[in-house]
């Protein structure tokens, strides 16, 4: 499984892109709202992309498919690693071939069923999104979603990569993976928890105490 963090955040990035934990990038409105200040979004997006050698996935903004292509398109110019983000609307899925037939990656986002997914595929879309933490949030169990859409992708053999998204907890990432979901996105907050346990710092705590004691004896016995 590939792990994408789920930011515009230029110094949480260069921390994960640093420590070697992540695959790629997705950002959309909100995040990129949140962290480029007075700085123009797109100017943001290449300094991203600067920073990451994997896929980084941008939102277009317009609900209308010749509206979205355009901004696709422009998107898709700023850097060859940038990957247009779609949302699951019919105008959308029709952005999304048009986009394709021009050679540009596409991630279709806001996908909430196997069958939207399925559509995504379809259109031919790279990856398809969808969002685990909000189907939870209204008592749907998102995992059969990520299920379903791993046979049926099996079954007719497409080759779009299942991006579970709106991770909230480390439980998501592990289900999901166990599940044949191909990338995992996720915020900072959730990509350092899986490098957490009580008992990975219990054990070093016990290793370091012991080995003080070892080096203790050894200069006493000098």
């Amino acid at each position: 499984m590939k792990f994408f963090l789920d930011t515009a955040n230029l110094a949480d990035i260069r921390w994960a892109t640093q420590a070697g934990l992540i695959d790629g990038i997705t950002t959309n409105p909100t995040t990129l709202a949140k962290f480029a200040g007075d700085v123009d979004p797109q100017d943001v997006l290449k300094e991203i992309c600067s920073l990451v050698d994997g896929p980084v996935s941008a939102e277009v903004v317009a609900v209308d498919a010749a509206g979205m292509y355009t901004e696709g398109r422009e998107l898709a110019h700023l850097a060859d690693n940038i990957v247009v983000k779609i949302p699951m609307l019919e105008e959308g899925m029709t952005a999304v071939r048009r986009l394709v037939a021009d050679g540009i990656k596409v991630n279709v986002t806001l996908a909430f069923s196997s069958v939207q997914c399925l559509i995504a595929a379809k259109a031919g879309a790279t990856y398809v999104s969808p969002f685990l933490g909000r189907l939870d949030d209204v008592g749907h169990d998102s995992m059969d979603v990520i299920r379903e859409t791993r046979t049926i992708f099996d079954n007719y053999g497409y080759e779009t990569e299942i991006l579970a998204a709106s991770i909230r907890h480390p439980r998501h990432v592990a289900e999901a993976a166990m599940l044949g979901a191909d990338v995992a996105t996720m915020p900072t907050e959730v990509l350092k928890k899986l490098l957490l346990h009580p008992l990975t710092d219990r054990g070093l705590d016990q290793f370091l105490n012991d080995w003080s004691k070892l080096a203790a004896r050894s200069k006493v016995g000098a």
